[in-house]
């Protein structure tokens, strides 16, 4: 194994990423290595390089928070995981484990959380440190590039729905369609719920419509809100947005039943008017979902790994990541860009 590899990094927010050959890192006491076979490429991600967010990555840094990949090499101390086993790397890289959200099984808001691809080193690398204690167990029979998908926008679309509290034969409002909204129509269906997709493009509606939705609204051809109350016979009994635009927001509070829960993962920058006469009137819940704990990481798989639920995939090698980035910023990915690293980087 040579000294060196190869890792996509950010050197300045908002410049391009810069391929560099850097030292493959040795893992610490309580530490593993990842040999990186695939990493999916996330909206986050975008967010990160250009250091959207009030607290910023220090640079420069390596992104990706969906690295699946092999142990190689164990730190001292380490019997969790063995040598050889599959595992992700994901956004939530290691918490405390002490607090009281950590001792809550809530760890994705421990005040101590470290986050990979942002605080720490991610998956636009050959190898990747991690912490055995944080890591996606990815099931036998899910490969490496169907997996990535899954420990970021599939777990964050899976806990959003649990928070919704919808329950099987309710409504659920599946505000965009994209990488994360085109899982979550799957993993509401597969959860027993009834869907109504909405999004402002008609092929990415027509792709909901064939992964089981029974109602679809185009937000740009009708006023979203009422077409969905139409749809679902009074509002929709959860409603999770996962589109990075603030006009989403304020659709997906209108769109939420009376007594309904609307859930927002989706993370534009800025702020939304919130109606406070119609949330209060209607006793409607407004409520944040991060991501998603080892618990949920574990049951997300399970259905990915049962067959319930699948990524729509674009392969590309980590050659290849600044035009990636372009067209996300465009809205130009249908589906999920995974990096594949079975193949050197050109």
């Amino acid at each position: 194994m040579t000294n060196t590899m190869q890792a996509a990094m950010v050197e300045a927010f908002g410049q391009p990423l810069v391929i560099r050959q850097w030292d493959i890192p040795t893992p610490g006491p309580g530490q593993i290595l990842v040999k990186t076979e695939a990493c999916g490429v996330c909206h986050t991600d975008l967010h990160a390089m250009r250091g959207d967010w009030p607290l910023k990555p220090a640079l420069p840094f390596i992104p990706g928070h969906e690295g699946i990949g092999l142990v190689v090499a164990l730190g001292e101390g380490v019997t969790s995981v063995k040598e050889g086993e599959r595992v992700g790397v994901p956004w939530l890289y290691s918490a405390c484990g002490h607090c009281e959200h950590c001792l809550a099984a809530w760890e994705t808001v421990c005040g101590e959380a470290q986050f990979g691809g942002y605080t720490k080193n991610g998956g636009f690398a050959e190898y990747i440190l991690a912490d055995p204690n944080y890591v996606a167990h990815i099931p036998a029979g899910l490969s490496a590039v169907e997996a990535a998908p899954i420990i970021c926008a599939g777990v964050t679309t899976y806990k959003g729905i649990k928070e919704t509290g919808a329950r099987p034969g309710e409504w659920i409002a599946i505000s965009g369609v994209g990488g994360l909204g085109h899982l979550a129509v799957q993993y509401a269906i597969a959860m027993g719920l009834r869907v109504c997709a909405v999004d402002i493009d008609d092929g990415k509606l027509a792709h909901a419509t064939r992964l089981g939705a029974e109602a679809v609204v185009n937000a740009k051809k009708a006023d979203p809100a009422e077409a969905v109350r139409l749809a679902t016979d009074g509002g929709a009994h959860g409603v999770l947005i996962t589109a990075p635009s603030l006009i989403a927001f304020q659709q997906g509070v209108a769109m939420t039943r009376k007594r309904g829960t609307c859930v927002l993962v989706g993370l534009p920058p800025g702020e939304f008017p919130t109606p406070l006469f119609d949330v209060v009137a209607n006793c409607i819940t407004i409520r944040g979902s991060f991501v998603g704990t080892r618990q949920d990481m574990a049951e997300a798989l399970a259905f990915a790994a049962s067959g319930k639920v699948k990524a729509d995939i674009e392969l590309q090698p980590l050659s290849a990541i600044n035009t990636v980035f372009e067209r996300l910023e465009k809205g130009d990915v249908p589906s999920r860009v995974v990096i594949d690293f079975s193949h050197a980087a050109g």
